[in-house]
């Protein structure tokens, strides 16, 4: 890939518009023995559009309570080899109307499942954005190895 657009299509094609499964890792402030804190990771669905990951949690989870703490993350996805990090934000409760265009396209990628994981009426069912920083296409099979800055639009 040799242009910022070419990574970006390349993305569109490998995970955007579908339901897609990540590792979303962020960082626990529970510590460790040494009291450092310690690394946090669980496998998330999440929709990509345009540098972002969309995912519908619980304010109250751990994950959210971790990004109010310190919104760096890093997601991986295992089958297309790329990993990212990022800044998680909570966009607030599904149904407020600033959230209504993302939580169709939610709704309708999220469609087998949505309303059984998910209970809309619980104001704290929320969406969190994940507006990525850097990332990495990485084949070491194919020996290729793409560096993407989404905040400068350059690729390495």
């Amino acid at each position: 890939m040799n242009t910022y657009e070419e990574a970006m299509k390349r993305l569109d094609e490998q995970i955007g518009n579908k339901d897609g499964l990540f590792a979303l890792s962020t960082i626990s402030q529970n510590k460790g023995p040494n009291g450092a804190c310690i690394p946090a990771a669980r496998l998330v669905d999440a929709y990509y559009e345009e540098g972002a990951l969309y995912i519908v949690t619980h304010a109250k989870s751990n994950k959210m309570l971790e990004i109010a703490e310190n919104p760096e993350v890093a997601i991986c996805v295992i089958v297309e080899n790329f990993t990212a990090n990022g800044k998680a934000e909570n966009l607030g409760w599904v149904l407020n109307p600033q959230n209504e265009v993302i939580i169709e396209k939610l709704r309708q990628i999220f469609a087998e499942w949505y309303y059984v994981a998910n209970n809309e009426a619980d104001e704290n069912c929320c969406i969190m954005k994940v507006t990525l920083t850097k990332g990495l296409w990485y084949d070491a099979h194919e020996g290729t190895r793409t560096e993407i800055d989404f905040i400068n639009k350059t690729v390495v």
